[in-house]
C-alpha cells in the first residue's frame, strides 16, 4: 500500500441516526465534515457532535482522520488497509467516502492508539 497523508480533524463528531424520510436537519458546518445518507431504511447524518440532530439516535464521541486528497477514482485497497491497520491494534472505525478522497472515524479513546498503528505502517499522521 502507498503511503498516506492523514490529517486528523478537530473536535468531536458524531453519528446520527433518524427515521427513514425523516426531515434532513440543517446542518451548517463551515470548518467540519456533514454527511448525510438516506436509505429506505433510515437516514444517516455525520457531524461535529454539537449539531447532532435532536430526536436522533446519537453514538457521540467519534474523531475524524481525513487522507489528505484529491484521490484518484482508480486507486483501490485504501480503506482495506487503513480497515486492516486499525483492526490489528484493536481499532474500531466508521468510514465515509467523499469525491475527493476518504475519512476513518475512530472513537476518541482509540485515538492514539489509531495515529500509532497508522505510523507504524508508514502512514504519515498529522494531528
Amino acid at each position: 500500500m502507498k503511503r498516506l497523508a492523514i490529517d486528523v480533524q478537530p473536535g468531536e463528531y458524531a453519528v446520527a441516526r433518524l427515521d427513514p424520510g425523516a426531515p434532513v436537519p440543517g446542518l451548517d458546518a463551515p470548518d467540519g465534515l456533514v454527511s448525510v445518507t438516506r436509505t429506505p431504511a433510515e437516514t444517516s447524518v455525520i457531524c461535529p457532535a454539537g449539531l447532532a440532530p435532536e430526536g436522533a439516535r446519537v453514538e457521540s464521541g467519534w474523531r475524524l482522520l481525513t487522507v489528505r486528497g484529491p484521490l484518484a477514482f482508480t486507486l483501490t485497497g485504501i480503506i482495506a488497509a487503513l480497515a486492516s491497520e486499525l483492526a490489528s491494534a484493536g481499532v474500531g472505525l466508521f468510514t465515509l467516502s467523499t469525491f475527493d478522497t476518504d475519512h476513518v472515524l475512530v472513537k476518541e479513546g482509540d485515538l492514539a492508539r489509531a495515529v500509532q498503528a497508522l505510523r507504524a505502517a508508514g502512514h504519515e499522521v498529522a494531528e
